[in-house]
């Protein structure tokens, strides 16, 4: 861990190149807060053309990942071992084609609904992040999380919310590689939900430019 990680990790030096952290012009996916780190190992393993960026504040974690990283031999992940919103602040626009939220703290307590993800201002900035027409993937075991996930992404006029049925959110696709925290879950016989959104495309081209500590809209 003390040679790897400093190899793999993003410096949230703005705006970050994400050319220079492949090498190359690949799409990037984001998963942010991804726990022990099977579903990003997963889908690094089923994309080895995409490019992804793991961020995860825990150091169990983040040693859990890197043993997986080191034992399938993959080069395709970069990591940050912090607050996503940090990167977000550093992102260009439309540099994401997905991003992934799997089973987030839900930070029960009213007191502490400020320090959730989901939320307007980190969702705008999300939504600066992703191309038009990208994917943002939520997963939760928890009723309340669910209903504040919904809430807040329908709500926001650059998400739709992709669910036509019932199973469209009760099921995992197929391509939605389990999480340990979903086993887990599910032996407490808990539901999970799997909620997918879509970012709209752009209406009219915006120009935006670096300021201070993140990108902004310019006229």
């Amino acid at each position: 861990m003390a040679t790897l990680l400093p190899r793999l990790s993003v410096d949230l030096k703005a705006p970050l190149d994400l050319a220079n952290l492949f090498g190359d012009d690949r799409e990037i996916w984001l998963e942010v807060g991804f726990g022990a780190g099977e579903h990003l190992l997963a889908q690094a393993k089923a994309h080895p053309g995409i490019g992804f960026i793991g961020v995860e504040p825990y150091l169990n974690g983040m040693a859990s990942l890197l043993d997986g990283l080191e034992a399938k031999c993959l080069t395709n992940v970069r990591l940050l071992m912090g607050d996503a919103r940090d990167l977000l602040d550093v992102l260009g626009p439309a540099s994401l084609g997905r991003a992934f939220l799997l089973f987030p703290d839900p930070w029960p307590k009213k007191r502490h609904y400020k320090r959730r993800f989901v939320a307007r201002p980190t969702l705008d900035r999300l939504a600066l992040a992703l191309k038009d027409g990208a994917e943002f993937r939520v997963a939760t075991d928890m009723d309340a999380y669910c209903a504040w996930t919904l809430a807040h992404l329908t709500d926001h006029p650059a998400f739709d919310w992709c669910a036509e049925a019932p199973e469209d959110w009760r099921v995992r696709p197929d391509d939605w590689p389990p999480t340990r925290y979903e086993q887990k879950a599910r032996r407490a016989g808990r539901q999970c939900v799997y909620l997918t959104f879509r970012r709209k495309t752009r209406k009219k081209e915006r120009i935006y430019f670096w300021q201070g500590t993140g990108y902004r809209r310019g006229s």
